[in-house]
């Protein structure tokens, strides 16, 4: 379940790879530079840039293996009679009364958006639940402060 992710999430992966790959000419620069100024040991640029320098490298390859093991999932070609993968769900919390609106998505694509739509990996302690019921249908989160139950009001 979790190597899933959508287009706009690949495409976001993407994006930060070519990021950082403009971002590294910049800081074997600074690293050069800083090496330059003598003494390593007690070189403070120095280690701050090779600290950028390892933190770039490392975001990169993490970056880079999770693409590999990522499979792209065309969710408009999913069917909405139950809730699937990339499906948009408005839900109920049968204590309160609470609406909450929910996309969907894989673990790597977990960020803000302008839209109406919270996202939530299907791997999360409530999109688990949620997979496979159909609109009516009630499900249950096991939660730190309790049990919640929620109900699928739409799909899509």
């Amino acid at each position: 379940m979790g190597n899933y992710i959508t287009k706009e999430g690949m495409r976001r992966l993407h994006k930060r790879m070519n990021e950082l790959i403009k971002e590294r000419p910049s800081i074997i620069k600074q690293v050069a530079s800083a090496r330059e100024m003598g003494d390593l040991s007690e070189n403070a640029e120095y280690h701050a840039a090779r600290e950028r320098q390892r933190y770039l490298e490392n975001d990169y390859n993490f970056i880079k293996r999770r693409m590999e093991k990522l499979q792209v999932i065309d969710s408009g070609k999913i069917p909405k009679d139950a809730v699937r993968f990339g499906a948009r769900v408005t839900i109920k919390e049968l204590s309160n009364g609470n609406i909450l609106k929910i996309h969907l998505v894989g673990v790597d694509e977990i960020f803000e958006t302008d839209d109406e739509y919270e996202r939530k990996s299907i791997a999360s302690p409530i999109g688990k639940p949620m997979i496979g019921k159909k609109v009516g249908n009630c499900f249950l989160v096991k939660a730190p402060i309790g049990d919640r139950e929620f109900e699928i009001l739409e799909i899509k």
